[in-house]
């Protein structure tokens, strides 16, 4: 199931308010003609108890009117002529409104899934809004992604929720299942990012994954354990990001040289200082090395692949490479570019 973000109020909170109203109306009518119940007369000509009024108002306010129960009084006719009346209208409205209401939402969000089906193109696909798929989907933002080209595939309903509050296109499901990656629409996807729970889901979602694509899309994955990267890669994983592995590289720095891990965090926290960024190389920087550039060049991607400053390859710049540098990421640094 496909789930966009809300724009409105849901038709539940609408339909709830509106019975509220329509009881509000009810009980305020039957009120009016309890304080004048000697006015009316029934068809024994007796008198009104509260039991009696509900009733007349009731088959009032619905345009029932079995005329069983009348106002005989000139006050009591006044009151269905000033108040009763114009509250037969309001709850007709009422009734007719919430109808119109939930027919619209429906065919609205027939509209959008229509148009998202024919629009969505070069999308990200985030397989799992754990920490690890909201910290990918925060990476996405800050990098320019729109949030239209962001897809979440999630079957846990609290994260579901959370995700389509943030602005994001969800789909309900396992990213195991074939049909669930073919409702995003994985075919025509620029990119998928595998941040599920247990590294045995991570490779039966890149197996599906590289089934369905013929390996036309890059498949990104993180596992938990160094041991299943090769798996990962096997099953299709382009990149495969060790979460353990890396967790206990910073804790081992955190040891031998705490300041770098100051360093790290800066890298990837927005906004702090300094932050990682990938730009193509201008046509005045083709032929010159990169140590000469005003910005902090720390690596090359060449034909895909990355060329550190170290290697012979990477002493000069050439047409088509992309500069790995470091940026200023601070606010007033950001607004001054």
């Amino acid at each position: 199931m496909i789930h966009f973000p809300a724009q409105r109020r849901g038709p539940l909170s609408a339909l709830s308010l509106r019975l509220l109203a329509a009881l509000g109306l009810v009980f305020a009518t039957v009120f009016v003609v309890w304080l004048d119940r000697d006015g009316y007369r029934d068809v024994d000509d007796s008198g009104l108890s509260l039991l009696d009024c509900f009733y007349y108002v009731v088959v009032s306010l619905s345009t029932t009117g079995y005329g069983d129960i009348t106002p005989v009084s000139s006050s009591a006719r006044l009151a269905n002529v000033l108040f009763v009346t114009p509250a037969r209208v309001l709850f007709l409205i009422i009734l007719v409104g919430t109808t119109l209401e939930v027919l619209t939402e429906q065919y609205r969000t027939g509209r959008r899934l229509s148009r998202w089906r024919r629009t969505v193109k070069d999308h990200v696909i985030i397989c799992g809004y754990g920490t690890k798929g909201r910290s990918a989907v925060s990476a996405l933002l800050e990098n320019g992604t729109d949030k239209s080209k962001i897809v979440v595939v999630e079957r846990s309903g609290p994260a579901l929720r959370q995700a389509t509050s943030n602005g994001l296109v969800t789909i309900e499901g396992s990213a195991t299942r074939s049909s669930v990656l073919e409702q995003a629409h994985v075919r025509t996807a620029k990119s998928v990012i595998i941040a599920t729970d247990s590294d045995d889901a991570s490779v039966l979602v890149a197996l599906t994954v590289r089934q369905l694509t013929a390996g036309q899309v890059r498949i990104i994955a993180a596992v938990r354990e160094a041991e299943n990267a090769p798996l990962l890669k096997q099953s299709g994983a382009h990149h495969v990001i060790v979460s353990s592995a890396t967790a206990g590289r910073l804790l081992g720095l955190s040891t031998s040289a705490p300041p770098l891990i100051d360093v790290v965090e800066d890298l990837l926290t927005p906004g702090q200082g300094m932050a990682l960024a990938m730009r193509s190389a201008e046509r005045d920087e083709v032929g010159r090395s990169p140590r000469e550039l005003e910005s902090l060049v720390i690596a090359l991607v060449r034909r895909g692949k990355v060329v550190t400053l170290n290697d012979r390859a990477g002493a000069v710049i050439e047409t088509g490479d992309m500069l790995v540098h470091v940026r200023d990421d601070r606010p007033q640094a950001t607004t001054a570019l």
